[in-house]
């Protein structure tokens, strides 16, 4: 199982770089391409759309061999970050941003049910969970050593190693994956009948509206510890560090956590708990050590409900467990635009970088609200293992 896990990890590891890596690279893609700044970020949208389009395409391949559609995730992956790095012009750029996309949620979704599958029993939370810390990796060690690469050699060179990643992910997963049994066929509208009942619309709700809560803070981390906190700019390398180690550290203890309880309390816990995390940001962010810890901390509440609602996910769209395991990440990347756009409409009425988190605590009450709502009403009082 060990492997597996590790074979699925390297597949999230390759997406993280792709989709984290070109907020920090902006300026040297613009310079590159002779483009503005405000056009290069448009290739951070295409990717995102690249995640909408990506996930209810599932249903073109429900009927495939669970391995076989990693296989075939973990190719695109691999061939859309190729095409990043050799585009020429910006359209070209843009179209393999979109389709490096593409595979993110489908990738997510059925990297989840397999490592649900091959967890032993009560471990499946767990299992999920290291699948995922491949992303925290990524923000950990890849984006930065990604970030670097850009300064000192060409952003070229940043998306052939995430190329690179996708391509160890087709073998390794080719190699260590056993096969696995497919998911039975519901038919195309078997597919959205887990639609119809209320647990996943609390999860996706949970996530759209909680996370864009915690992500209206960290949309501006940058300007955030150097124009307040007064950090100079040559240290957000290793404070990115530590804030991907928060991601890392929350994502696998809430993951050990949910196995051990229940994955709606574990996730409604973490996320609640960045409510006082988003108040202590906007008081404190002026002293240096405390808003290196808050940083840490923030992070760890950020990534720390993403395997036990993940995991939750595939229990509670029986029939459409691609689908619906697919679509929590479009509700991830909706909430991370919606955040950035809230955020930045607050600190351009002239409130300040510090308004954002303050701004982002209403939306992580009513997220926290749902998924406690999840676990009052369908997972309190339950005995035995979680079911599968």
């Amino acid at each position: 199982m060990n492997r597996s896990l590790i074979a699925l990890a390297f597949g999230t590891f390759a997406l993280g770089i792709a989709e984290f890596l070109m907020m920090g690279i902006l300026g040297n893609i613009s310079s590159s391409l002779d483009i503005s700044i405000t056009q290069a970020g448009h290739l951070i949208s295409a990717y995102a759309l690249g995640v909408c389009c990506g996930a209810p395409a599932l249903l073109l391949v429900r009927r495939f061999p669970l391995k076989r559609i990693l296989l075939l995730l973990a190719a695109v992956i691999a061939a859309g970050n190729l095409m990043a790095a050799v585009s020429p012009d910006f359209w070209t750029l843009f179209a393999a941003r979109f389709i490096s996309g593409l595979p993110h949620g489908a990738y997510f979704g059925v990297g989840a049910i397999v490592a649900r599958k091959l967890a032993k029993p009560g471990r499946e939370v767990q299992a999920v969970s290291i699948m995922i810390a491949g992303m925290t990796v990524a923000t950990l060690l890849g984006v930065p050593a990604g970030t670097w690469l850009t300064n000192t050699v060409s952003w070229r060179v940043a998306f052939l190693i995430a190329s690179l990643a996708g391509l160890l992910t087709f073998i390794f997963i080719r190699h260590w994956v056993p096969q696995v049994a497919s998911l039975p066929d519901t038919g195309f509208k078997g597919q959205f009948r887990f639609l119809k009942t209320l647990p996943p619309w609390l999860i996706f709700g949970g996530v759209l509206i909680g996370q864009s809560g915690i992500y209206c803070w960290y949309s501006y981390i940058d300007p955030l510890l150097t124009d307040v906190t007064g950090f100079p700019a040559g240290a957000l390398s290793w404070l990115m560090v530590l804030a991907g180690l928060g991601m890392f550290v929350g994502n696998l203890a809430a993951g050990r956590m949910s196995d051990r309880l229940k994955p709606s309390l574990v996730a409604g816990i973490v996320q609640s708990s960045s409510i006082v995390i988003l108040l202590l940001v906007f008081f404190f962010a002026r002293i240096p050590w405390l808003a290196v810890i808050l940083t840490m901390l923030g992070t760890a509440s950020l990534f720390g409900s993403g395997s036990p609602l993940q995991s939750s996910i595939v229990v509670y769209s029986r029939g459409g467990e691609m689908l619906g395991a697919a679509c929590i990440q479009i509700a991830y990347n909706a909430g991370n635009a919606f955040a950035a756009w809230i955020g930045g409409v607050v600190i351009g009425a002239g409130y300040g970088y510090r308004y954002p988190a303050l701004t982002g605590i209403p939306l992580v009450v009513i997220g926290s609200t749902l998924i406690f709502i999840l676990y009052f009403r369908n997972e309190r009082g339950k005995v035995g293992k979680e079911r599968r």
